[in-house]
């Protein structure tokens, strides 16, 4: 059945209507290939209806998101200090949805969203030792340091697995590296880089589980496809299954 394309898009749960018109007129969907205009009605059922090339979430299934969480926003649904905080950026997704794992207020980057309670124990599980890469801008930064922040340690009473590091560039005692680790312990890459005595300026989580950032803005979230969903699902199940 037809309808207004703003009207599809807020029963879909991506935007209110208001928030829709503006995505419409932004260029952002398109109807079978062709890039919408205000006012296009189309069918759900039939015609593929895509929002930045996502095609739309199905209806009253579950809903699974990724955010490029800001710096200095909290990964919290309420923060009682009154900081900002990342439930406040997927608000407008149509349904209630909850942080899948955490990123502390200073680091910045990819964070998942979910209202599927089993897909959000399945990944935030500690057995499901998934790939999660890291951009690091860090001072402090000396030849031969990267060789340290990629050694084992313990955190927690727990050993690590052996963590990834490539130097991305160096410029005086300035750096930007690339960490990949295996694990989720709490601000992990930032007790490697104190351990390593390197001072953290900035940090971004690029990628997880085979889940690309890309390039979604700051601020900015969109639908997880069926692929990605099963990737993830994929990636965490082999992770659980060779750390137990």
């Amino acid at each position: 059945m037809k309808d207004r394309l703003q009207k599809i898009l807020s029963a879909r749960g991506v935007a209110s209507r208001r928030r829709a018109e503006e995505m419409i007129t932004a260029g952002r969907v398109r109807v079978n290939g062709a890039e919408a205009v205000l006012g296009q009605s189309a069918d759900p059922e039939t015609d593929e209806i895509l929002v930045d090339g996502v095609p739309l979430p199905r209806p009253g299934g579950y809903v699974y998101i990724m955010l490029h969480k800001p710096r200095g926003v909290v990964t919290t649904l309420h923060d009682e200090k009154g900081r900002p905080d990342a439930a406040r950026l997927v608000a407008d997704c149509g349904c209630r949805v909850w942080p899948v794992g955490r990123l502390d207020m200073d680091s910045e980057g990819l964070l998942l969203f979910t209202n599927d309670g089993a897909f959000s124990q399945e990944i935030a599980h500690p057995r499901g030792q998934v790939d999660k890469r890291y951009r690091v801008w860090v001072r402090g930064f000396a030849p031969g340091k990267e060789i340290a922040l990629g050694r084992q340690v313990c955190l927690d009473g727990y050993t690590i697995a052996k963590p990834s590091v490539r130097l991305a560039w160096q410029e005086g005692d300035q750096a930007c590296l690339e960490v990949t680790i295996h694990e989720g312990r709490n601000r992990q890459v930032r007790r490697m880089c104190a351990m390593a005595e390197l001072q953290v300026s900035r940090l971004v989580r690029v990628a997880e589980g085979g889940l690309e950032l890309g390039a979604l803005s700051p601020g900015a979230w969109r639908y997880l496809t069926d692929e990605e969903v099963r990737r993830l699902r994929r990636g965490h199940a082999a992770g659980a299954a060779g750390g137990a």
